[in-house]
Order: C-alpha cells, then structure tokens, then sequence
C-alpha cells in the first residue's frame, strides 16, 4: 500500500472543501453514514447550512477557495474546535467547455486560480496542521482530462494536469513524515459543472457512485485512484502513444 488505507471512518475527522455539490456533497453523505465527523466547506452558505443540518454534528465553515483569508479562517476554526484533522479531501472545482476559437482569458484564468490556486490555498491553511500531527492526509479530486489534451479542455485540463503533476510532489514530500497523498481522477460524473457538456460522455457516473469509487480507492491505500476504470483506463493508455497516433485517434472521436 502507498498510503495509509482508511476503512473505519467512525470518529475520523474529515474536511470536505467543496462539499455543497457534486462528488463532495456525495462523499459528505458516504462518510456521515459511515460515521465519520464532517467538516464542511464551500462558497454557497445557503447550500452548506442545508447539508449541515441534514447531516446531523457536522461543522460548516463557509469559505471562498479563491479567498486565502477566508480558507486560512476557516482552518483556523477547525484546528479550534477539533484540534486536529484526520483527512482533508479537496472537492472543489469549475469547469467552463473552451477551444482555441473560443479562448477567453478571463475564464481560463478564473478556472486555473480555483482549481489550482484554491488547492494551494487550502495547503497553506492546512499543512501545518497536518505536519504537526505527523499524521493524516490529504486526497484531491482532478481529472482523468489531465492525463493529456483533449478538445474543449483548453483550461480546464491544464488544471487538472497541474494537480496530478502536485500530488505527486507531495507524495515524495509528505509520505515520509506518515501523512497520506491521494490523487483522485474521476471521469464523467453527472454534475452541475458536466451539465454545460453538449456532447456524449462515455461512462458517465453519478456522484453516489463515483463517492463509493473514491471511498473504495482510500480504503485500498491507493496513491492513484481513478474511475470508472473501463474509461480511465483507456485514456491512460493513449497518453502512452507517439503523438502522432494520439492526436489522430483523438481528433477522430472528437469529430
């Protein structure tokens, strides 16, 4: 095993950063059943209190990932009120379809500075934390679209590829020092941020079960979880060709 596996989630302390929707609101749902304490985290207050409420002892921390001072606050109240925390799982993400015809720089920049930035943010406000306690970890949700290009990902699958490239260094950096790096590359999942998608999704996964898949992944001690693996399996395997066969095959189903 790579990690430490995590199996007996009764008791064990875990921050959910995007938890009002999507993956997060579901692995929030799978943990609270399995009887893990819940801190949860995102922009929308409104959403939060609701899934707080519904999920009976859980701490909301309402925060901004975009927002240092308001990720930092909200460790700050966390380390107060547990003193420590077992598992930071890193959720939040947004996703605009962009091509080179269509580039904005605007978009891409708000894409990079959430889905990168705001897991730096977060890293800032707790790897203290973390180093203190020499123990825990860490998992954060990517993308099988940061395995290589692919069309309409203009932003979004550098995004995803810069937090593969980072959960790698961490691993080298933090698994020494007993605190777990868990990389988790989904494929399609059925949420808000695929909705905008006008084109076929193969595998497409529902959020119940891509939080079982990556509850089934940290169970394992896996460092690289990924799902569904009939899927991201194959986009493993293209990343391994010449260039030359991968921008023909992948042109051709983009087509």
């Amino acid at each position: 095993m790579m990690n430490p596996p995590l199996r007996d989630w009764m008791g064990k302390r875990v921050w959910i950063v995007g938890a009002s929707a999507g993956i997060g609101e579901a692995c929030a749902r799978a943990l609270h059943a399995r009887g893990a304490r819940l801190a949860l985290s995102a922009r929308s207050a409104d959403v939060l209190a609701e899934l707080g409420a519904a999920l009976a002892g859980s701490l909301v921390l309402p925060l901004d990932v975009a927002d240092a001072d308001s990720v930092r606050a909200g460790a700050d109240q966390l380390a107060a009120v547990w003193g420590g925390v077992d598992l930071v799982l890193f959720a939040a993400g947004i996703y605009t379809p962009m091509r080179a015809d269509s580039f904005d720089l605007g978009t891409a920049e708000r894409i990079l500075d959430v889905n990168v930035g705001g897991v730096y943010r977060v890293l800032d406000a707790s790897l203290p934390l973390l180093l203190r306690q020499g123990a825990g970890g860490i998992a954060v949700i990517a993308s099988v679209a940061g395995y290589s290009g692919l069309p309409r990902a203009l932003a979004y699958g550098p995004s995803k590829a810069a937090l593969i490239n980072l959960c790698e260094s961490l691993y080298l950096d933090l698994h020494p020092r007993g605190i777990g790096v868990y990389l988790v590359n989904p494929g399609f999942v059925a949420t808000r941020l695929t909705s905008a998608n006008d084109f076929h999704m193969p595998a497409l996964m529902q959020p119940a079960e891509a939080a079982e898949a990556l509850l089934a992944g940290l169970a394992r001690g896996q460092f690289h979880i990924h799902f569904p693996r009939r899927f991201s399996n194959v986009l493993r395997l293209l990343r391994l060709l010449p260039y030359r066969l991968y921008f023909a095959l992948v042109g051709r189903v983009a087509r």
